[in-house]
């Protein structure tokens, strides 16, 4: 797929691109972004780069993985990153936002409208994960609309420990959406059977 750029209330995504590589390595010093993201630590200029100019642009060129840097509407600085990563028929959203713009809804706008785009590609089923204890990207999955489903456990390897996950959905009826094919849950009962 070609790389896509599209618009929320606030928000333009964009695909990250060379000149955004300065922005991206700054961003990446935060400590809380080293500690939830699984990136390099320390993280130097090469990664940015190596990140940048060959796993964003790999991604769109294979299908695989869709990232677009998060940026204000009317122009300026980077304010996070979300993407899109398919495994099979699974597809997982992920994202990051730098320390100054955190607490402002942007990466919940961002991610909602991420979803929004990717259900109007015909995928059926967001997944969210994310490393127990990271409430911030937890609150934004909640605010984007996701359900948290449960904790997966040992389910992540980040920095050679063993890890677990949270994990939760998001589907085209969830935001009102209609998907490509009919959805029927499983009747709850109150003996939980």
């Amino acid at each position: 797929m070609n790389p896509q750029t599209f618009h929320s209330e606030r928000l333009t995504l964009r695909a990250l691109a060379g000149t955004d590589t300065d922005a991206v390595h700054a961003a990446c010093q935060d400590a809380e972004i080293q500690r939830w993201v699984p990136i390099p630590s320390p993280y130097e200029r090469r990664h940015a780069e190596y990140f940048v100019e060959q796993l964003v642009t790999e991604g769109w060129r294979t299908d695989t993985a869709y990232t677009f840097g998060v940026f204000p509407l009317a122009g300026g600085p980077l304010i996070g990153a979300a993407n899109l990563h398919r495994q099979g028929d699974l597809w997982e959203v992920g994202y990051w936002t730098v320390r100054e713009h955190r607490g402002r809804g942007y990466t919940a706008e961002a991610v909602a409208a991420l979803a929004r785009w990717a259900f109007a590609q015909g995928v059926e089923r967001l997944e969210w994960r994310a490393e127990t204890g990271n409430t911030g990207s937890r609150a934004v999955a909640e605010r984007a609309g996701f359900l948290v489903e449960g904790t997966l456990r040992a389910a992540l390897l980040s920095r050679g420990v063993l890890r677990d996950l949270w994990i939760g959905s998001l589907l085209p009826s969830d935001l009102g959406l209609v998907g490509e094919h009919p959805y029927l849950p499983t009747p709850r009962t109150r003996t939980g059977v």
